[in-house]
């Protein structure tokens, strides 16, 4: 017949084996998700500013090629496109300090009827959470928008 009781003594050696070891698969998943979430989370933040710098730049582009058109001269259309810009780039949170703005008519009289401006923007996104990032100068992309339109014949 056989028994299911056990002696005292017997197993002892396993049972301080597993005693040893129980918690550690907490510590050691809590250390390698923390150890693998976080570059996972940066690289997330920094798609997500490229994205945000993106939408900033085809928007301001776009913006200052209307309003460069609907101006009466080519200094009042500057100034215009550049204020544009800003207030573009202030919608997505991107400081205007990070982007240029080049423009170009073709033909060369930019206020004549049918003529194409096309506004130029650059914006450079930096990476995010990056201490003294002013003078270490990271960056996360460099992006480029551009949108043309022409000068209306009736103003």
């Amino acid at each position: 017949m056989l028994s299911s009781s056990r002696s005292p003594g017997a197993g002892s050696v396993v049972d301080d084996a597993d005693d040893a070891e129980r918690g550690s698969a907490v510590v050691e998943f809590t250390f390698l998700s923390l150890l693998l979430m976080v570059p996972v989370v940066y690289f997330i933040i920094t798609v997500g500013q490229l994205q945000a710098g993106s939408f900033a730049a085809v928007g301001a582009a776009d913006q200052a090629a209307k309003v460069y058109v609907a101006q009466p001269d080519a200094a009042a259309g500057r100034a215009a496109a550049e204020q544009a810009v800003r207030l573009a780039l202030a919608d997505y949170g991107q400081p205007a300090e990070n982007a240029s703005l080049e423009t170009s008519c073709v033909p060369a009289d930019c206020t004549a009827p049918g003529s194409a401006v096309t506004a130029t923007v650059r914006l450079t996104v930096p990476l995010p959470f990056i201490p003294f990032n002013d003078t270490l100068r990271l960056d996360a992309g460099h992006l480029t928008a551009t949108a043309t339109q022409v000068v209306g014949r009736f103003r």
